[in-house]
């Protein structure tokens, strides 16, 4: 597997690397404009200007530049429940290569005014772990910010600057009524070199990065490269329609393949970060996977639609509600469940402590069940290993993060149906698992000659050699078609 740009979100697809990141600590040049709102006239093949829609939006395109606290490298091997958070990234651009492993660093992205008294939009991974944030205007004013909000989830950030005077702002616009080949505009500070504009089409809709439950991405041809993050995408009318957000790129630039999160997505929930400074997100408990037509007609449904759950967490609001291995999730309330990202989201959207109803089919027909949803960022510090103070308890590790093979990564590893274990989706390199020779892609088979399901085994794995006071452990792993047994030493 090809080396993989090593920044806080970084991915791997066949190859190509699905880039999240600001940009390198350039200069900003920028220059004032203004003018009246307009709109494009025609399409990008007719060769019409954006002249117009640029010196209305420009103004209200800023630099943000992140001074970022000094930390220890993480042990991703506490975090084993990312799934591809770390293998496939956040698919968000993130932070930048000029943050050091055991320091501090500077990142630069982008964002956009939406109120006249300050309020910008960027993206979390712009803003994550920022021990200062300042905002260059688009007329090189520099201006101390403030986080009013950040969802990491969602990779949203709200930020807030106080200025002296009224500032330009731009509208949110309709992501919905986009359609392939819609022109757009892409605006934001690549390289940082200074406030740039790029234009292109729609090239998709509805695109799935695996980075989480809101997962719907507007793909774009218009160029955005590092420090692009969090700037606007505009359409015809000037409005955003969408925040600039990933590339795929082999070689770290853009080749016309970017990602973009919607409009209508983004503004709501902006607009709870503006007001509450976080969102909660629901939290169920369950692994899911696609109801195909194979196993749609196994159990009886009419349509392959639904979720089809995998596995039950221990102790989670689904096993207390009673949902069960086997079951297919077709609605939540009055919501039809099609898809499993369609359950992602819809539990994503509750509450914690909200009571709903789970429509699931079981024995050949359809059964309601009462559950009460809970937090997933509890019970995601409850994976981690925290105590209830919230400080991480020591775990042994071996110094990788672990991602449970799932369809989606069997396929873009082109693994067997035979091949089973967890996938290594990313390495500390100074760990023990990096100098053992354990890389990216790798799938652990078994640990001590115990096979390995989920990540769960794994760390479970660790722990007991640990309690029996042995210094390291033997995995077997699936490279390439190969199997091979590696010792790898683990530290506490």
């Amino acid at each position: 597997m090809p080396d993989i740009l090593r920044r806080h979100r970084t991915a791997a697809l066949l190859g190509v690397a699905l880039i999240v990141g600001a940009a390198l600590p350039f200069a900003v040049e920028a220059t004032t404009v203004s003018a009246a709102p307009a709109t494009i006239d025609g399409t990008v093949a007719s060769g019409a200007s954006f002249a117009s829609i640029v010196d209305a939006d420009k103004p209200a395109v800023v630099t943000i530049t992140n001074t970022m606290k000094a930390t220890p490298v993480s042990d991703d091997a506490s975090q084993p429940n990312q799934q591809f958070h770390q293998f496939f990234g956040q698919g968000m651009p993130g932070q930048e290569p000029q943050q050091q492993p055991h320091g501090g660093g500077m990142a630069l992205g982008s964002g956009f005014i939406i109120s006249p008294d300050g309020v910008i939009v960027t993206n979390n991974h712009v803003i994550d772990n920022a021990a200062e944030l300042k905002v260059t205007l688009d007329d090189g004013t520099e201006l101390p910010a403030k986080l009013l909000g950040a969802d990491p989830k969602s990779d949203l950030a709200v930020l807030k600057i106080d200025a002296p005077k009224p500032l330009p702002t731009v509208a949110w616009g309709d992501s919905n009524k986009l359609k392939l080949g819609d022109p757009i505009l892409a605006i934001g500070n690549p390289f940082g070199v200074g406030t740039t504009v790029t234009a292109g089409i729609v090239s998709a809709r509805g695109r799935d990065l695996h980075s989480g439950p809101y997962d719907d991405f507007i793909q774009i041809d218009a160029p955005i490269n590092h420090g692009n993050s969090g700037g606007p995408l505009v359409d015809r009318d000037g409005k955003v329609v969408g925040i600039n957000t990933a590339i795929y790129s082999p070689n770290g630039g853009s080749v016309g393949v970017g990602f973009a999160i919607p409009s209508d997505e983004a503004k709501a929930i902006v607009a709870k970060l503006e007001k509450n400074g976080s969102i909660e997100h629901g939290y169920l408990g369950v692994q899911i996977q696609p109801v195909t037509p194979e196993v749609a007609d196994a159990i009886g449904l009419s349509k392959a639609n639904g979720a089809l759950v995998a596995d039950i967490t221990k102790d989670s609001p689904a096993a207390k509600a009673g949902l069960q291995a086997g079951d297919v999730v077709t609605a939540v309330g009055d919501e039809t469940v099609k898809t499993p990202k369609d359950l992602s989201r819809l539990v994503a959207d509750l509450v914690p402590g909200d009571k709903e109803m789970l429509t699931v089919w079981r024995d050949g027909k359809s059964v309601d069940l009462n559950v009460a949803i809970g937090d997933n960022d509890t019970q995601q510090a409850a994976l981690e290993g925290q105590d209830e103070q919230g400080q991480k308890s020591s775990q042994p590790s071996i110094g990788v993060g672990l991602a449970n093979l799932t369809p989606e990564i069997r396929q873009q590893l082109n693994l067997s149906s035979d091949v089973n274990g967890v996938v290594v989706a990313s390495v500390n390199p100074d760990k023990p698992a990096a100098a053992a020779g354990i890389q990216m892609g790798d799938v652990i088979v078994s640990v001590n000659q115990k096979p390995v399901q989920d990540a769960h085994d794994i760390k479970a794995a660790v722990a007991d050699a640990s309690k029996a006071g042995r210094k390291s452990v033997l995995l077997q792993i699936e490279r390439g078609g190969n199997k091979t047994f590696v010792a790898v030493p683990f530290v506490a």
